[in-house]
C-alpha cells in the first residue's frame, strides 16, 4: 500500500508494515482535511489530493488480495467494499467538489489507520 517514495523514507522503514499503511493513511486523511480546511475551489489541489488517497486505497486492495492466507476472507471483503466506496466518492466530489463531501473519505482513512495501530 506504499509508494517507494513514501515507504523507503527512513522513518517508515523503521515501522511494522500495519503501521506503515496507518501512517501513510494519515498522511491521505491529513491532506485531504487542508484540502477541506483551505477550499478555494482550486481543482488542482483538490485533484491531487482525490488521487494520492485513491492510489493509496488501490495499494491497500491490492496487498489486501495478494496476501490472503494472511487475511480472513470476511476482512478482504470488508477492504474491497470500502476500497469501492473511495473510488465512488472519489469519482463523485471530482464531479461536483464541495468541502463537505471530504469528511467521509477522511474520517474513513482515520478510522482505518486507527484500527491498524490497535488505537479502536
Amino acid at each position: 500500500m506504499q509508494d517507494a517514495a513514501t515507504a523507503s523514507s527512513p522513518e517508515h522503514r523503521k515501522l511494522a508494515p500495519r503501521d506503515v499503511q496507518a501512517h501513510l493513511l494519515l498522511e491521505a486523511a491529513s491532506r485531504l482535511q487542508a484540502v477541506q480546511s483551505g477550499w478555494s475551489d482550486s481543482r488542482n489541489e483538490i485533484a491531487e489530493a482525490l488521487s494520492h488517497n485513491r492510489r493509496l486505497w488501490d495499494d491497500l486492495l491490492v496487498s489486501a488480495c495478494d496476501c490472503p492466507p494472511a487475511l480472513p476472507s470476511q476482512v478482504r471483503q470488508c477492504i474491497a467494499s470500502l476500497g469501492l466506496y473511495v473510488a465512488h466518492q472519489t469519482t463523485a466530489i471530482a464531479a461536483d467538489p464541495q468541502p463537505d463531501r471530504l469528511t467521509p473519505l477522511i474520517g474513513l482513512n482515520r478510522d482505518i489507520a486507527a484500527g491498524l495501530l490497535g488505537q479502536t
